[in-house]
């Protein structure tokens, strides 16, 4: 068994358990987040596409003013205390729409859909990025390189899970339901969290064992320790490190290239002129089909890469696929040809990119983890949304159709490429001559 597990997944077996609970949480928030998204889109449509470029802004506007809020619970309470506040929040906030769409029915309009559609935008980005976050400052930089594709297996069941879940309940019992359900899967993310808090580190066995004791009580002190810092640290630490502005900037260029994407989705599935369950139940299969190609990834292919080829060029893979994607797509230009794109750009975003994307943060300060990275991941990513939504309609408008998408998109990604380059090196030198926190 323990032979199995290296070969597939690179994972030691005294990290089997901590490596499975973190699965598990991550599939708790992935299924949470997939459930509810068929509705997030079937709801935000309900005045329009022009209306969802708006609807970005104001996603844009929200993730700025609740970032100094995250930042202060961050700065002064430790760490399972802001985790578990943060996705309790979230979790009462489905209630509440919940408790809406059934007790008072007449009070639902378009309004109330714009409403909800800008919150779960920001809930999306902030239960992800926390998620990670936790990963970062659990595992150390070695550990991430062999054991985050495994961990993200776990959210890729959740992802193919969530849609499936909301595809059959959606005509049957209705979207609301789904918001129940979504609040249910955030709790169990909460209790996965704190039983991966309270997990031992795996620590190599060694003649030193009063090494090993010494490194599980500065652990243990890690766990209760309180960040501290203001509220706005993260951007400023974004602002004086040219390592974080270019994971920004990458990120940026992500969230740019995924709202166009996203928005072509849009313009073909509002052909379809569904009603809201329908379009719900659509996207719901959409989101699914899109999982499985990340599944196998996961499983068998990315701690390979990583390890074989270092995060650089593993930075470097989405930009290819996006260049190569929207070249086909301009070709092509059919709704089969969008889901085959989209399903190679989320199988290597979520499956390939993102957990070497994710081991760029064990080289930073621990606040850094925290701070910094709520605000790349949050409010520059939106930024990036925000960004890609009026380009997106600037380029319809002027009638330049998927050519131009093509146009203005392959260019950008030889840059985006570039930059995962760059990054991966960096990290390299950092990891030489920074030593990391002691993960619990």
């Amino acid at each position: 068994m323990t032979s199995l597990l290296q070969t597939f997944s690179n994972i030691k077996r005294q990290e089997l358990l901590p490596t499975v609970v973190a699965g598990l949480f991550f599939f708790c928030i992935l299924s949470a987040l997939m459930v509810v998204r068929p509705a997030r889109e079937a709801l935000g449509m309900q005045r329009g596409i022009e209306a969802i470029r708006w609807l970005f802004m104001a996603t844009l506007v929200v993730t700025l003013l609740v970032n100094p809020l995250f930042g202060l619970l961050v700065s002064r309470y430790r760490r399972m205390v802001f985790i578990t506040t943060t996705y309790s929040f979230f979790a009462f906030g489905l209630l509440c729409f919940y408790a809406l769409l059934t007790l008072a029915p007449a009070h639902i309009g378009i309004w109330s859909g714009q409403v909800f559609y800008v919150w779960f935008s920001v809930f999306n980005l902030f239960a992800t990025m926390l998620f990670w976050a936790l990963m970062t400052d659990r595992f150390t930089k070695e550990q991430s390189q062999r054991l985050f594709a495994a961990i993200s297996l776990g959210g890729t069941l959740g992802a193919m899970f969530g849609p499936w879940l909301a595809s059959m309940l959606a005509k049957p019992f209705g979207t609301p339901l789904l918001l129940l359900i979504a609040a249910g899967f955030l709790l169990c993310a909460v209790a996965s969290a704190w039983w991966l808090s309270h997990l031992k580190a795996p620590v190599e066995t060694t003649d030193q064992s009063d090494d090993a004791s010494a490194t599980q009580t500065a652990n243990l002190d890690t766990e209760r320790a309180i960040i501290g810092g203001s509220a706005w640290e993260g951007f400023t630490a974004v602002i004086r490190s040219p390592y974080l502005l270019g994971i920004a900037a990458y990120v940026l260029i992500l969230a740019i290239v995924a709202t166009l994407l996203y928005f072509t989705r849009l313009q073909m599935v509002a052909a379809l002129a569904l009603d809201t369950d329908t379009r719900t139940a659509a996207f719901a299969r959409i989101d699914l089909y899109t999982q499985a190609a990340t599944f196998v990834l996961q499983a068998f292919l990315t701690s390979h890469l990583i390890k074989r080829f270092g995060i650089a060029l593993t930075l470097a893979l989405l930009p290819i696929t996006v260049a190569f994607g929207f070249i086909g797509l301009a070709v092509l230009g059919s709704l089969a040809a969008l889901i085959a794109f989209e399903s190679a750009f989320r199988a290597v975003q979520r499956g390939i990119m993102r957990p070497a994307r994710e081991t760029l943060f064990t080289t930073v300060p621990r606040a850094e983890r925290y701070k910094a990275k709520a605000f790349i991941d949050t409010f520059v990513y939106r930024s990036g949304d925000a960004l890609g939504s009026q380009t997106e309609g600037l380029l319809g408008r002027l009638g330049m159709g998927l050519a131009g998408l093509a146009w203005f998109a392959v260019p950008l990604a030889v840059v985006w490429m570039g930059l995962g380059l760059w990054l991966g090196y960096t990290q390299s030198k950092r990891s030489e001559s920074v030593t990391p926190d002691l993960k619990l």
